[in-house]
């Protein structure tokens, strides 16, 4: 008699599950075909960007511009001591006339003794030896010639001019600071030129579409020019090792407003549906538990906690990468699933 009660017991426990599983709200695992669209962060950067550096060391004497100037190509930006560099320009050049006198004596000497030569007055090795005298003058002069080029060369290095038209972004001297060689002073960006970088999983580059609209948009202009379309796009042919992203480089088209590297975009790209179709659940459905997803399926009449891996969010639904099949159904509220279960 006490095992009838039990076995009524669990009977009753077990309807009552099934009764309330029964009751649970729930929702279809839907199959969604077609093309993805896939947003991904991005940035807005200069196609011509330049890091000045100075290739001497030496005390900073001008800064002519600062940070916001605009700057045209060749115009001089930074000056650096240059003294100790000229006074070393001037002594090289001294050198070349001494030399070139010396090279004047050795070719009248040289013509003399071709002259006395021709009469027979002196010996053939006396001859070469005024020769040899000559040309050893006049590699000496072409030495020094060169020395004095590279002095003037040197000298050019202690003043910094802008390599293109352009603004200055950030200026990271001051005058009277010592600039080391490679110590970036200052940094330059043409402004009528800027794209948007992207990083695209290399998982969806098969997927990538490069006919199709890549849309931007830039949440710091004004609302009714945040939005734009790509005016191109390039995708470089290298993936980062971390991230196991692909970096996509796309054009802005001609804007009314200015736009500054380093902004915040956001990069839209449609992409080609694959041979399966993407899973997709409400959102409302899935339980999140430190680091564990999982929705509650309806199987046999119960709900069953089961772990998923999810994709991107978006309007209410989230993607199941794993963990779901087509057709299955989820319940809409995790907590009361959790009571029939």
């Amino acid at each position: 008699m006490r095992m009838d009660a039990v076995i009524l017991s669990v009977v009753l426990v077990l309807g009552s599950n099934w009764a309330a599983a029964a009751e649970l709200a729930t929702a279809p695992v839907r199959e969604v075909r077609g093309d993805e669209l896939f947003v991904a962060e991005a940035v807005v950067e200069a196609v011509h960007q330049g890091v000045i550096s100075p290739q001497v060391s030496g005390r900073i004497t001008q800064l002519i511009v600062k940070a916001g100037d605009s700057v045209q190509k060749g115009q001089v930006l930074v000056r650096i001591d240059a003294q100790a560099a000229a006074q070393q320009a001037s002594a090289s050049q001294a050198q070349v006339s001494a030399a070139q006198a010396q090279l004047d004596v050795a070719r009248k000497e040289f013509e003399r003794q071709q002259q006395l030569f021709r009469k027979q007055y002196i010996s053939q090795a006396a001859l070469d030896q005024a020769e040899a005298q000559f040309k050893a003058t006049q590699a000496a002069v072409r030495s020094s010639t060169a020395q004095a080029g590279a002095a003037g060369t040197q000298t050019g290095f202690y003043t910094l001019a802008a390599p293109f038209a352009g603004t200055v972004a950030e200026v990271s001297g001051e005058q009277g600071d010592m600039a080391m060689p490679g110590k970036p002073l200052l940094t330059v960006f043409d402004p009528g030129s800027m794209r948007v970088v992207a990083n695209l999983p290399q998982s969806k580059l098969a997927q990538l579409q490069n006919k199709a609209e890549v849309r931007i948009e830039l949440p710091g202009l004004p609302v009714g020019q945040r939005k734009l379309i790509a005016s191109s796009l390039t995708v470089l042919p290298t993936a980062d090792t971390t991230t196991h992203t692909v970096q996509v480089r796309l054009g802005l088209p001609a804007l009314s407003v200015q736009v500054f590297p380093g902004m915040f975009a956001r990069a839209t790209f449609r992409l080609q549906g694959g041979e399966h179709g993407r899973l997709m659940i409400p959102t409302q459905a899935v339980i999140h538990r430190t680091e564990l997803d999982a929705v509650y399926v309806l199987s046999q009449g119960r709900a069953m906690l089961r772990q998923v891996r999810l994709g991107r969010a978006g309007e209410g639904e989230v993607e199941v990468l794993s963990g779901l099949n087509a057709g299955e159904r989820v319940a809409l509220d995790p907590i009361a699933a959790s009571r029939s279960h």
